[in-house]
């Protein structure tokens, strides 16, 4: 195919991403408040079957953190903070520097209101759906696999359903998202230091292919040192810019409420924008509902299904109400966030290049780097095990990896932005829905877990233990638990 068909294929107005963007508006234009009540229902079913559990037991998420710090010195075994780890690399990400300033650049601020509501409910979710996949994980060799397919096989004992959402998980992580991921990075660092776009690409491909050939163990190493350093660094960075403007939050707050409820005469037509791009930025930002983190969750070894419940739980407040606030403060402080030039990561890069100078644009690159680089070795991850949920055949596990972190990385990087959005989407309202139909359905399981757990910790038992007999009804599905 010639390199000038190639460009048209990849641009902005090709043909591909006018088919994209047709189905996107489907699912997300005539259909996103069908979405967005889905996710809101189950968050607030979640939220009361649960009796608030992410805000009743925000400090034992902490504790049972802290307590799984430590590298797991088992060898090829995942720690509860490994796994944590890797599901907040794929969490803290493009959308929470690039989407977020989507969100804000199409939705306005009230975005970010919705994107906190979200989160708010989404981490029941997250915890329903994390516990259930520690229940369901299968052993490995010495480690464990799982995730929403097969939890879904073993629980509902629908194949069908488990294969059509390991597909699924293959092409909008593995695939399409690590385009995304990919698009950003070359993006930020073209606008901060000049690179080709091209050149950006192929370092990135070598380094992706490097690290998702050495498996889980790898991914969960490098993300375990990568992540913590870069969300605090973020976040570092963010307060001092809120310090300076210190007098101007109380402005910011009443801009987010103002415009998501539409008060002021600007902003009544805009609740609905704000609402969709809030929801759609914020599950793509924290993840929650859509089947993702629990491939990862079910990876660690720990003592009982709640405590990666309530581990991988915090993790949505961490993405969204900590890092993805971060972004939103810096963009709303700057002013330019109703500028209709700046799009994606280059409005966040130039919100604080107004606030820090010119050395705001190349931080942003490289915080996005390393943000975005370590959803790429982890958003591979998920398509890996359920590449392993189909089939066994070693060399269908290494075509995927050089299409994931060869392939796919090395297109998001020479595709245009929209491209990129466009197919990311589109599989991502597939997969929450078909998540969300299984976690609705085995839930209970998650609610007598959790019940057990408090029951267990009332008793002074710091370390609960889960014994197969508290649930008896199931306990042939039960494969990993003694």
């Amino acid at each position: 195919m010639p390199l000038l068909t190639i460009s048209e294929l990849l641009s902005p107005e090709g043909w591909l991403n006018q088919t994209l963007s047709s189905i996107n508006e489907f699912l997300w234009g005539w259909h996103w408040h069908s979405i967005l009540i889905v996710l809101a229902v189950c968050g607030v079913y979640f939220t009361i079957r649960t009796r608030f559990v992410q805000f009743r037991m925000v400090p034992e998420m902490f504790r049972l953190l802290c307590e799984s710090a430590p590298l797991n010195k088992k060898k090829n075994q995942v720690s509860s903070f490994q796994a944590f780890a890797v599901s907040l690399a794929t969490r803290v990400g493009t959308g929470n520097l690039a989407g977020v300033a989507g969100a804000i650049a199409v939705g306005g601020p009230g975005a970010v209101f919705w994107m906190w509501m979200i989160a708010l409910l989404g981490s029941a979710t997250a915890f329903v759906e994390s516990t259930l996949a520690q229940l369901y994980k299968r052993r490995n060799g010495e480690s464990f696999i799982g995730g929403p397919a097969y939890y879904i096989l073993h629980g509902t004992h629908w194949r069908w359903m488990a294969s059509l959402f390991a597909v699924l998980m293959i092409l909008t992580f593995g695939l399409s998202y690590n385009s995304i991921q990919s698009n950003t990075i070359a993006e930020a660092m073209h606008s901060a230091f000049g690179f080709d776009t091209t050149i950006v690409g192929i370092v990135l491909t070598v380094l992706a292919l490097v690290i998702v050939f050495g498996g889980i163990h790898r991914i969960a190493i490098v993300s375990s040192v990568m992540v913590p350093l870069m969300a605090i660094g973020y976040f570092v960075l963010a307060l001092v810019v809120i310090v300076m403007n210190y007098s101007l939050i109380p402005d910011v707050f009443r801009l987010i409420v103002d415009n998501a409820f539409g008060i002021g005469p600007m902003a009544g037509g805009m609740v609905g924008v704000a609402m969709r791009e809030g929801v759609r930025r914020g599950l793509f930002s924290n993840e929650a509902g859509e089947g993702s983190a629990p491939n990862v969750a079910a990876t660690a070894s720990v003592s009982h299904p709640v405590k990666q419940g309530l581990i991988q739980a915090l993790g949505v407040f961490t993405d969204t109400l900590i890092v993805c606030s971060c972004t939103a403060f810096i963009i709303l402080l700057s002013g330019l966030y109703d500028n209709g030039t700046l799009e994606g990561i280059t409005l966040t890069q130039s919100a604080l290049e107004t606030q820090v100078g010119s050395s705001g644009k190349i931080y942003v690159a490289i915080a996005i780097f390393f943000f975005a680089f370590s959803s790429i070795i982890g958003n591979y991850y998920y398509g890996e095990s359920n590449i392993v949920f189909l089939t066994k055949k070693k060399w269908v596990l290494t075509v995927y990896r050089l299409l994931s972190g060869g392939f796919m990385v090395m297109l998001g990087a020479l595709a245009s932005l929209k491209i990129v959005w466009n197919l990311g989407e589109v599989f991502m309202a597939l997969i929450t829905l078909c998540n969300l139909v299984a976690i609705v359905i085995l839930g209970k399981y998650a609610f007598v877990l959790l019940k057990d757990y408090k029951s267990q910790r009332r008793q002074g038992i710091k370390s609960p233990e889960f014994k197969r007999s508290t649930l008896s009804e199931i306990e042939k599905d039960i494969d990993a638990w003694e």
